[in-house]
């Protein structure tokens, strides 16, 4: 399926991290009760039409931006660039690809300064910023600590039809992978690529796209992420969890998603590992392998692999969706042809517990 994107001249922008979701709710009220009354994200500021919200730890004025607005979809992601040069690089790289672009030198939004943003090879609207508000950074308040507290913005999660496509530009716009996953015929399932040096910034998930699979908030530790379940339960909303908490294969991340009351996905996030080092590896993981997307083994709900956020355009019209044809991972792990394993037949392990001869999880294949 793959037609690769031309690569452009230019260099590309020295993207330094995922920054924060422009994100267009239907109720602002109701968005707000969820997000800081029971998610804990702080009010940077606010009027009648958005608010700017923001985890412990972040400095820049925002991570997240509710916009009221009539479709529920994701106006923006948004990135970081290293210096102000960097985001007329961006400019100039995506044009020479094709792709339309809006320049504003005050920023789309409040806080945000000089910005591009572009609608990519993928139909993702993409921005790219260097100029920002400061705001007090959090750490030290502990008197606003709360047990379940979100300490950073840790990454997007991007639905495309084509995820081999999509992770050759992303790598030539200078992402690497951490991780992927595959079958034994090479067909790429989903892909994991940062800039930061966790795990990612970004992830490329198969399916009908462009679409927003999940916006993910980090924890300092997985007891928050269980406080959260808690007190999802005390406010008689757990019917919101629609998956965890659990422990990815993936990443290593102890993960919660739940849902915003647009059906916005939040993944809750911690522990995964550092990713620096240039030679650092890329883990590859068998599609069959139940352990991948939950380390415990647990099924993942129909729902997860089929619901998403619609993105927008420039204009601020949803994107069509193109249909993904390669075998999708749902079919795959969910259906009735699956052939889903926590050990291969043949590696069957010793009753004492012993890990399988010859048989590691989550090596490259």
């Amino acid at each position: 399926m793959e037609n690769r994107i031309p690569t452009p001249s230019i260099a590309p922008p020295d993207i330094v991290r995922c920054a924060y979701t422009d994100l267009v709710v239907t109720d602002l009220e109701r968005s707000r009760k969820f997000y800081v009354d029971v998610l804990g994200l702080h009010v940077t500021e606010e009027d009648e039409n958005a608010i700017y919200l923001r985890s412990l730890e972040e400095f820049i004025h925002h991570n997240l931006v509710l916009r009221k607005g009539p479709v529920a979809a994701v106006a923006a992601l948004a990135y970081r660039v290293r210096t102000p040069e960097d985001v007329d690089v961006a400019e100039a790289y995506y044009q020479e690809m094709g792709c339309r672009t809006e320049r504003r030198k005050d920023g789309f939004v409040k806080g945000i300064g000089d910005s591009v943003r572009v609608e990519d090879p993928l139909g993702f609207p993409y921005e790219f910023f260097y100029e920002v508000d400061h705001v007090e950074r959090l750490t030290q308040r502990y008197d606003l600590y709360s047990a379940g507290e979100l300490v950073r913005l840790d990454h997007f999660n991007q639905v495309t039809p084509d995820v081999p496509r999509g992770r050759a530009y992303l790598e030539d716009l200078g992402f690497r992978v951490s991780e992927d996953i595959k079958d034994s015929d090479g067909v790429t399932y989903a892909a994991w690529m940062h800039r930061k040096h966790t795990v990612h910034d970004t992830a490329l998930t198969g399916g009908d796209g462009p679409r927003m699979h999940h916006m993910a908030f980090a924890t300092h530790e997985k007891h928050n992420i269980i406080q959260i379940c808690d007190k999802m339960g005390a406010l008689r909303i757990s019917d919101r969890i629609e998956r965890g908490p659990g422990r990815h294969g993936v990443s290593n991340a102890f993960y919660l998603y739940i849902l915003d009351p647009d059906d916005h996905r939040i993944e809750i996030y911690t522990q995964d590992y550092y990713t620096g080092d240039p030679d650092n590896p890329t883990i590859t993981w068998d599609v069959h392998d139940n352990q991948r997307r939950d380390w415990w083994g647990n099924p993942v709900v129909p729902s997860w692999y089929t619901e998403a956020s619609l993105v927008l355009d420039l204009d601020g019209n949803p994107q069509p969706l193109t249909q993904r044809t390669e075998t999708s991972e749902m079919a795959v792990t969910i259906g009735a042809d699956g052939f889903s394993y926590t050990r291969p037949d043949d590696d069957a392990g010793s009753s004492s517990g012993e890990p399988a001869k010859g048989f590691k999880i989550g090596t490259q294949l």
